[in-house]
């Protein structure tokens, strides 16, 4: 029974939304699912799907808050 957890940042991949979508969720779980049942033979009903939605204030990278750093990121773009 495999369980594959999914963390991604709490934002939007458009304007106006703050949020992965119901749609982008359930494309995720089935992609998830196919690729154990393509890789390993697991049963797609006995793979278990987790998405965390983490807000960005909440993960680091590089010692910053991913705002920040994206941030930093843009200014050395620049």
């Amino acid at each position: 029974m495999p369980i594959v957890t999914i963390q991604v940042t709490r934002e939007g991949n458009q304007p106006g939304t703050n949020a992965v979508t119901a749609e982008e969720k359930k494309r995720l779980i089935e992609g998830a699912s196919q690729l154990l049942l393509d890789v390993l033979n697991k049963p797609l009903d006995t793979t278990f799907v987790v998405i965390q939605e983490v807000d960005m204030e909440n993960w680091g990278v590089g010692g910053l808050t991913v705002p920040e750093y994206r941030r930093q990121k843009k200014a050395k773009a620049s």
